[in-house]
């Protein structure tokens, strides 16, 4: 039986504090608590942000020419769906469709997404990729249950693993706080690996 599909929307692209030059793509939960972050490059993040800030450049993207070509052969996007999250990097799917046949075509998530923000096109996820890669808010942007403790100075720097879970917990939720969502997601992680070590003892 085929999972049920849990549709997204793009909340924004913040720069990514860790990773010098790329950016973090935010995906929300349409209705749910639920919020997704995904590594993406300048040029992607340059196109998105264009495109949400209804932005005119003086030459198209390379998504603009790609929505543009499917509008005069008349194709029609029909959704995205990011099907698989596997070390760190999200797989995802566009479906087009021109009356008699539908194709599916497999994309980067950072294109797939410029696309649909173009073409008005539904974003989809499954809920064990949003469980997997996702962090819990509340409607109001404050995070779940959070304890809003500080990270002492200097702890920035010490390897991940070295910490127990309840510390990295803290970590995870101080981060999430912060909106820093790709050091949150290195933290989540190490957890998940902790987590499964101690089950397998």
């Amino acid at each position: 039986m085929e999972e049920k599909k849990v549709k997204l929307r793009v909340l924004g692209v913040s720069y990514n504090q860790i990773q010098s030059g790329a950016y973090a793509l935010i995906l929300v939960e349409e209705g749910g608590k639920f919020r997704i972050p995904v590594v993406i490059g300048a040029a992607e993040a340059q196109s998105i942000a264009a495109k949400l800030e209804n932005v005119q450049l003086p030459r198209p993207l390379i998504h603009d020419v790609f929505h543009m070509m499917t509008h005069a052969f008349g194709i029609i996007v029909k959704e995205v769906f990011i099907y698989k999250f596997q070390r760190g990097v999200f797989y995802s799917e566009i479906t087009f469709a021109d009356g008699d046949r539908e194709v599916r075509i497999d994309s980067r998530t950072s294109d797939a997404i410029a696309i649909a923000l173009r073409t008005n096109t539904p974003i989809y996820t499954t809920s064990e990729i949003l469980k997997n890669t996702g962090f819990a808010v509340t409607g109001d942007d404050t995070v779940v249950d959070v304890e809003q403790e500080s990270i002492p100075e200097g702890l920035e720097t010490v390897p991940l693993t070295r910490f127990a879970i309840p510390e990295l917990e803290k970590m995870l939720q101080s981060s999430i706080v912060k909106e820093e969502y790709e050091r949150a997601a290195e933290i989540k992680k190490v957890i998940d690996e902790k987590k499964a070590q101690n089950a397998e003892k």
